[in-house]
């Protein structure tokens, strides 16, 4: 089988860890029952990624599992909570999947996140869909972050006040876990504000960033 070859070789599975038939709130709960715990039990070397995760139950999984399942989190997940996209009028800019859940959830993903636990690290998830694809009748999912999200991770982490885990969250656990060498390559950050565009040009169209028209704290120099 492909996930036994997998696992032989050393080969990484990344996983968007969440069911179809469910509830789209419970998904992610009911992926960790119904897939994690048989695939962790059956493939006990296999190192896995759970992508993304958006929940207290898959902070609290990855905690208990095996040394070789770890998790990414985003940088909106982690200051959104599903209130933000759907109180007071949609936001479509905020519809990603694995989608915005309640704020207990949300602390759970900071508390996670700004630990200094190394089966947490970085993962954006950055998705430019054009702003007509989102701004739809039946829009896409996911959030352009790519031109934010260290600053953003920044913010969080300085708000726990835990920036001194920062550099090893977004630099090096990931690394550890797919086994490369840690880049030896910086960037500075500096607490200086700036103010997102509305719009980037994406080809012959735009595409609407995270924090569109709102200011930063932190900048890259």
């Amino acid at each position: 089988p492909v996930l036994a070859e997998m696992e032989k070789v050393g080969m990484m599975l990344c996983i968007h860890s969440e069911v179809t038939h469910a509830d789209i709130f419970e998904r992610e709960p009911v992926f960790i029952e119904e897939i994690m715990k048989p695939l962790v039990r059956d493939f006990p070397t296999l190192k896995m990624t759970m992508e993304h995760i958006s929940t207290r139950e898959a902070v609290e999984y990855v905690m208990s599992a095996p040394s070789n399942l770890k998790a990414s989190i985003t940088c909106h997940h982690l200051i959104y909570n599903r209130n933000d996209m759907l109180v007071g009028g949609i936001r479509p800019h905020l519809y990603c999947l694995p989608i915005l859940k309640a704020e207990v959830h949300r602390l759970a993903l900071v508390k996670a996140a700004t630990s200094g636990n190394p089966k947490f690290f970085l993962g954006t998830d950055s998705a430019p869909h054009v702003t007509e694809t989102k701004e739809s009748a039946c829009g896409c999912a996911g959030v352009f972050s790519a031109h934010c999200c260290i600053e953003i991770y920044a913010s969080v982490f300085e708000k726990e006040g835990k920036l001194d885990r920062l550099e090893d969250f977004c630099s090096s656990f990931g690394a550890d876990h797919y086994g490369l060498a840690r880049n030896t390559h910086t960037l500075t950050l500096k607490k200086k504000s700036w103010t997102v565009p509305e719009t980037y040009e994406f080809g012959e169209n735009t595409v609407t960033p995270l924090k569109a028209g709102e200011e930063i704290e932190w900048s890259i120099v």
